[in-house]
């Protein structure tokens, strides 16, 4: 790491139902690679006082993509979707011009049941040819994930191409996603590997770059031709992301972003007029904020 790493540090957010650590964006970063967005849940316990229930939502311009660690949540969508998100599987919805979805704790798990809920909730902004595409849903199980060991980690990648890998995630630019965990301590160099930017999200355990230790639930952020040499003890667990950044600025408003503000603007007022394609059998409906 040369001196252009950065620490971004986790914010704490309220979502409703519980607290979030808000990532992505942040004001002096607004994007990593083509990300825009990432909010960590948890490590929360939901139960029958504040099971997840995040109604009917409209997005545009990205891909959302929820990977977990812990717990369940079901997915529904506009596309007639109806998939369980299980953890170390990847849940992937590109909005493009404009799709409605739910987030739910699964009905059998609603039975008084109390349990763990811990991943990652990650926005990946469409290159502009692309923000108008038809939405699409894409489910790959974990089983499904290239997963390798290398100097002591062990690695899986949740989405793109790093390490010679490539993800079945059906991906719109350049960017990867990786999980690490270190079983030993270890020195990692990802500067000749990862094309673009690189955000690295200290899960757990211990990381240390630029003679300095992160702290734990912060990215830090390395600049594309950075060396990035890192150390980590044993059982660190790290999200590592990134790639190549869009030439255009992105405007992100509420659950919406474009490269071009006067979209936003005709969204919102679709959403609050009830223009907007809905679900089917799907009486929820999340207002605006601030309507």
């Amino acid at each position: 790491m040369s001196h252009s790493g950065m620490v971004i540090p986790e914010r704490s957010r309220d979502i409703g139902d519980f607290l979030v650590g808000r990532l992505l964006p942040f004001r002096r970063k607004r994007m990593i690679g083509p990300f825009i967005f990432i909010d960590h849940m948890g490590p929360t316990r939901l139960g029958p006082e504040n099971y997840m229930d995040i109604g009917q939502h409209p997005h545009i311009g990205l891909s959302t993509l929820t990977y977990l660690f812990e717990g369940e949540v079901e997915h529904r969508d506009g596309l007639g979707t109806r998939q369980r998100i299980r953890p170390g599987s990847v849940n992937w919805m590109t909005a493009g011009r404009g799709i409605t979805h739910t987030e739910r704790t699964p009905e059998d798990l609603r039975r008084g049941n109390s349990f763990i809920l811990h991943g990652y909730q990650i926005w990946v902004a469409l290159p502009k040819a692309k923000e108008s595409m038809a939405p699409e849903f894409f489910h790959a199980d974990a089983s499904e994930l290239p997963k390798w060991q290398q100097a002591d980690c062990a690695y899986t990648l949740v989405a793109g191409s790093a390490f010679g890998h490539t993800s079945p995630v059906p991906v719109h630019s350049e960017l990867f996603l990786l999980e690490v965990k270190a079983g030993k301590p270890a020195t990692l160099e990802f500067g000749g590997e990862l094309k673009g930017e690189i955000g690295i999200i200290l899960v757990d355990g211990v990381l240390g770059a630029c003679k300095q230790e992160i702290e734990k639930g912060s990215i830090l952020y390395s600049k594309p031709g950075d060396p990035c040499r890192l150390s980590v003890e044993a059982g660190t667990h790290l999200l590592v992301f990134g790639g190549v950044p869009f030439p255009e600025e992105r405007w992100i408003d509420w659950n919406f972003v474009a490269s071009s503000r006067e979209t936003i603007q005709e969204v919102k007022e679709a959403w609050k007029a009830g223009e907007f394609p809905m679900m089917e059998d799907e009486e929820s409906y999340v207002p605006l904020p601030g309507n």
